[in-house]
C-alpha cells in the first residue's frame, strides 16, 4: 500500500450526529479528520474505534503578532492534549485563526519581514512541543480569492517556504490541493517540489470543492504523480458531497486506487 485515505467529518454525512458521522467513515476503511476538537466529545469519538488523521491544532492566535503568537502556543498545547484522548498524529494550523465563514480573525496584507522571523520561530517552538508529544503540526495553504481572503501565509508557495525555513521534524506541510488549484495550478510539480516536508495532502474538486470526479482536476493523475514520488502519508478528502455522501467517498476511492493496490 502507498498511501492512506481519510475524510473529512465536518464535511460528510452532515446529516448525523458528528460521533455518527465518523462511525460510517471508518466503517468504509477511511481515517477520519476533524476540525475544532472542542467542540466534540472526544471520548465518545475514541470509542467509534475510528482511526484519525488530523485534527486542528489550536484556537486561537496567529503567526503575525507577538500576542497572537503566544495565544496560538498556549491554544497549541491544550490541543495536544486533546489528540491524546483521540490519538490524532497531525495537529492542523494556520496563518491566523479563521472564523465560522473561514474568514481571517486577523486579516492582512502581506507579511512583513518581521512577520516571516516571527511565523518561523513560534513554528520553531510549537515542533519542539510536538516532538516532545510524538505528534506533528502541519501548516496549511489556503486560497485567497474564493474562501480565505487576507490570510497571511495562504499560499502553498508561502509554506513551503515557511516549513522549509523552520526544517523542523515535528512541522510539515497540511499541503491542500483544491486550495492550490484555485490559487496556483501546477498540482503535480508542487507536489514535487514540496515533497520533502509533505505530512498530510487534502482534496477537493474544483470548482465546488466536491469528491474527485465533479470539477476540473484530473485527480487520477495526481494518485499516479503520488505513487511514482513513493508517498506514503495520508490523502485526507476535504469535500462536500455532490450528492449521496457514499457515492462521494466511493468516487473518492476510485480516483485514487492507483496508490491501493497492495
Amino acid at each position: 500500500m502507498t498511501y492512506q485515505l481519510a475524510a473529512c467529518a465536518e464535511m460528510i454525512h452532515t446529516d448525523l450526529p458528528f460521533a455518527e458521522r465518523v462511525r460510517r467513515i471508518h466503517e468504509q476503511g477511511f481515517q477520519v479528520e476533524i476540525w475544532d476538537w472542542s467542540s466534540k466529545d472526544l471520548d465518545a469519538l475514541a470509542a467509534t474505534g475510528a482511526t484519525f488523521s488530523s485534527m486542528t491544532g489550536y484556537l486561537r492566535g496567529d503567526l503575525t503578532t507577538a500576542e497572537g503568537s503566544a495565544e496560538l502556543i498556549a491554544t497549541a498545547r491544550e490541543s495536544l492534549r486533546a489528540a491524546d484522548v483521540i490519538d490524532a498524529p497531525r495537529l492542523n494550523l494556520h496563518g491566523t485563526g479563521l472564523d465560522a465563514q473561514g474568514l481571517p480573525v486577523r486579516p492582512g496584507p502581506d507579511p512583513s519581514g518581521d512577520d516571516w522571523i516571527r511565523a518561523a520561530d513560534t513554528l520553531r517552538r510549537l515542533g519542539d512541543l510536538a516532538a516532545e508529544a510524538g505528534r506533528t503540526f502541519t501548516l496549511e495553504n489556503l486560497n485567497l480569492s474564493v474562501d480565505h481572503p487576507g490570510t497571511p501565509f495562504a499560499r502553498a508557495d508561502d509554506t513551503i517556504r515557511l516549513v522549509s525555513a523552520v526544517d523542523h521534524p515535528s512541522v510539515r506541510l497540511n499541503l491542500d490541493l483544491y486550495h492550490a488549484q484555485i490559487g496556483e495550478g501546477n498540482l503535480i510539480e508542487l507536489l514535487r517540489t514540496a515533497q520533502p516536508w509533505i505530512g498530510e495532502i487534502q482534496v477537493a474538486d474544483v470548482p465546488g470543492r466536491c469528491e474527485p470526479g465533479t470539477g476540473e482536476i484530473r485527480y487520477e493523475a495526481i494518485a499516479a504523480a503520488l505513487v511514482e514520488m513513493g508517498y506514503e502519508g495520508v490523502v485526507g478528502m476535504e469535500a462536500w458531497a455532490s450528492g449521496d455522501p457514499d457515492s462521494a467517498l466511493a468516487a473518492f476511492r476510485a480516483a485514487f486506487a492507483a496508490g491501493l493496490a497492495a
